[in-house]
């Protein structure tokens, strides 16, 4: 098996497919998963442990190298995979093969980065997008898109249109929409409000009960 962080070993399923047969891969170590996006799904069998030691880093916008035995290298992300939470064990994946020369349509995690001027000031940062979905080719895929927060004072907004995106990338979202913001904390006086006019009230109730 390769220990490329972004390349899955794989062989081809010919036989015994159904339920039965997707359990004897389970009890076996292995997952059954099946290739879209050609003509026609390819249905391999990927194995457990390599998946699930990789898994962590893959994103929708990874793309990974599935060297299927006898069939050669595919191109793939992987789209979604089934987990059995109370088994600890997955039991399907769905991969969808990109073809080199065509774009794509994926979703790439928002990173922020740099330290605010607000937040020096006591403002919060808030981030309110974390993923954008985006259109380009295979080659310019990025795993991550950053966001240059620092100039951010309290009360300003970073918008999707003040992104430097990468060469041939672009972002299928409102440019208009908020993906972070810097606000001031607002002091919460009431509550220590509310225990004062309970403590002033708590000998007037003892004076009546005395009586």
């Amino acid at each position: 098996m390769s220990n490329d962080k972004k390349a899955l070993a794989a062989r081809l399923r010919t036989a015994d497919f159904g339920s039965a047969g997707s359990r004897r891969l389970l009890r076996n170590g292995e997952i059954p998963a099946v290739v879209y996006g050609k003509s026609e799904p390819l249905h391999v069998i990927v194995n457990a442990h390599e998946f699930e030691m990789k898994k962590s880093g893959f994103s929708e916008s990874t793309l990974i190298t599935l060297h299927v035995d006898g069939e050669g290298d595919h191109s793939v992300f992987v789209k979604t995979y089934q987990e059995d939470l109370l088994r600890r064990c997955i039991h399907h994946i769905d991969f969808f093969e990109i073809t080199a020369g065509h774009a794509v349509r994926t979703h790439v995690r928002v990173e922020l980065d740099g330290n605010p001027v607000g937040c020096r000031a006591g403002g919060v940062l808030d981030q309110v997008i974390h993923e954008l979905e985006i259109e380009c080719l295979p080659k310019d895929l990025p795993e991550v898109i950053k966001a240059d927060v620092s100039a951010l004072d309290i009360n300003e907004t970073f918008r999707v249109d003040q992104l430097q995106l990468p060469a041939g990338v672009k972002v299928l979202e409102d440019g208009e929409a908020a993906i972070a913001s810097v606000r001031m904390v607002k002091e919460e006086a009431a509550p220590a409000e509310e225990a004062t006019e309970t403590e002033a009230a708590a000998p007037a109730d003892a004076a009546a009960e005395s009586k």
